[in-house]
């Protein structure tokens, strides 16, 4: 399954990238279920995350507070079980409603952020779990704490803001080799004591459990392509 066949249904193609993620453990000698899959809604309406609950699958994530509030929490209402991932860049004055909604955000990044979330986190009586987003590639667009910075990031979440920093979480660059970047996280995750590393996506996913990932986060070829609105 290289292209997405329309005539294939989003239960079609989610089967078919879980075998892809049990293959990938066998091959790499670990136990079946040791990798998480995170399927990424954003862009996609309730109706296809609905069609992917239908097919049993619990854990999803969105790339914007604002887009995961117009879909999830009459969802998460519905299906207490569901588990909601924010993959995508946090600012602060969305922490409030991040902290109401997603059960664990994968994109803390700087002390600014962790120490809103550790505010939010006080005053809702909600603790969602966290991942520090690493920028292995040292992209100056792209989100993430550099690799030298992480230790540091990390202890402050940990000790001075009370976080629940289970992981680390990156998003290598396109146009190079994801494993030196998934080795890299594997790493900087072992030096600091944390067992969760969320990398791969749609593309490299299968790359990713090789090395280690425990969750991974697959999008298009699950929902299909994403209908982005025309500006």
């Amino acid at each position: 399954m290289s292209t997405i066949d329309s005539s294939e249904t989003v239960a079609d193609r989610l089967a078919y990238v879980e075998a892809r993620i049990a293959k990938a453990e066998r091959g790499a000698g670990r136990p079946a279920g040791s990798v998480r899959l995170v399927a990424v809604s954003k862009t996609h309406e309730a109706e296809a995350v609905r069609e992917a609950i239908a097919a049993g699958q619990r854990r999803f994530g969105e790339n914007r507070v604002q887009e995961a509030e117009g879909k999830f929490p009459a969802l998460k209402a519905e299906f207490p079980d569901l588990e909601l991932h924010l993959i995508g860049p946090l600012q602060t004055n969305k922490v409030k409603e991040a902290v109401a909604l997603f059960d664990v955000i994968e994109t803390v990044d700087r002390e600014k952020l962790a120490a809103a979330i550790a505010r939010a986190s006080e005053a809702q009586g909600r603790r969602p779990r966290c991942f520090v987003q690493v920028n292995t590639g040292e992209e100056p667009q792209k989100a993430g704490c550099l690799p030298g910075e992480t230790d540091a990031l990390v202890a402050l979440c940990r000790d001075t803001y009370k976080l629940d920093v289970v992981g680390l979480m990156c998003i290598p660059p396109v146009e190079e080799e994801p494993s030196l970047h998934f080795a890299l996280l594997g790493k900087l995750a072992a030096r600091n004591g944390l067992s969760e590393l969320s990398m791969g996506m749609s593309h490299d996913y299968e790359t990713a459990v090789r090395l280690g990932a425990t969750y991974v986060r697959v999008g298009t070829a699950i929902f299909g392509a994403r209908a982005y609105p025309t500006p």
